[in-house]
């Protein structure tokens, strides 16, 4: 059985607070893009095999999330990856692929763990694979409007970034909630996420300033908004048509950059359709 596992996006996210134990509380506006990693899981001994162009960041021992997403599921399995996503880049990448691999297993009739978000914070919304606003410290989903299928452009800069290091560089950690959400088409959506942020964007410029040199050249590309999603490296712009946006990713294409042309998923996203890798 192949699941895709898509590219998860945060287009806004405020860090509201931080809990006694260190987590931190969250509040986000989660979408997912019609690009990302595909897993295949078959009946069998637990084995983990990689390929993609990203399979040689890929730790394959028994720590890797797909594999201990089987075990939280009391089986093993052969699962393959197909490794499309950047690793440590800030969209979803091993939680996707855990989910897919949860997904897979619950469709072959494996009960899903009582709490998924033990495994990672983002597994959760992975899990549901459709757009979400996501509060507390990932295990609080509420429904949103329906997102329109913008096309898009991702852009991460060659760049790793440990979540981690970039929560330990916030200046402040107590900020503004999100308001509620409410758009009804492209415009209202972009001018909705005018009045939101991604906290964790200037301490991720701080610790990898290029992350600046992307958004500005989103921007000089003609996006309508550019942003960077979860905890970086990789930042989106939002384009008014495919046609821009394929545009764009050829124009913004550097040997050092990994660029894909994509578009949002209103819903959950069953499979791929075509997108430009740069």
């Amino acid at each position: 059985m192949i699941q895709p596992a898509p590219a998860k996006l945060n287009l806004a996210l405020h860090v509201t607070g931080r809990r006694a134990d260190g987590y931190h509380l969250l509040d986000s506006l989660v979408v997912f893009a019609r690009h990302g990693d595909a897993v295949e899981v078959v009946p069998g001994a637990s084995a983990l095999t990689v390929d993609g162009p990203f399979a040689g960041d890929v730790p394959v021992g028994a720590d890797n999330l797909c594999l201990r997403a089987a075990r939280t599921m009391g089986t093993g399995a052969r699962i393959h990856l197909t490794k499309n996503l950047p690793v440590a880049s800030g969209i979803g990448g091993g939680s996707a692929d855990a989910a897919a691999v949860m997904r897979a297993l619950a469709a072959q009739g494996h009960a899903l763990p009582a709490d998924p978000a033990a495994l990672g914070a983002d597994i959760p919304v992975c899990l549901a694979g459709q757009p979400a606003r996501m509060r507390g410290v990932g295990e609080r989903l509420d429904p949103v409007p329906e997102v329109p299928a913008l096309p898009i452009v991702l852009v991460n800069p060659g760049i790793p970034l440990s979540t981690p290091a970039v929560f330990k560089a916030l200046q402040r950690r107590d900020n503004s909630p999100m308001p509620e959400p409410d758009w009804h088409d492209a415009d209202s959506l972009i001018g909705w996420l005018g009045k939101t942020r991604n906290d964790l964007q200037p301490a991720a410029i701080s610790l990898a300033p290029a992350i600046s040199e992307v958004l500005t050249a989103l921007e000089g590309q003609g996006a309508r908004l550019s942003r960077m999603s979860g905890s970086g490296a990789t930042c989106f712009g939002l384009f008014d048509d495919a046609d821009s946006a394929a545009r764009a990713a050829r124009a913004l294409a550097r040997p050092d950059w990994w660029v894909v042309a994509s578009e949002l998923a209103s819903g959950p996203v069953r499979g791929y359709t075509s997108t430009a890798t740069v």
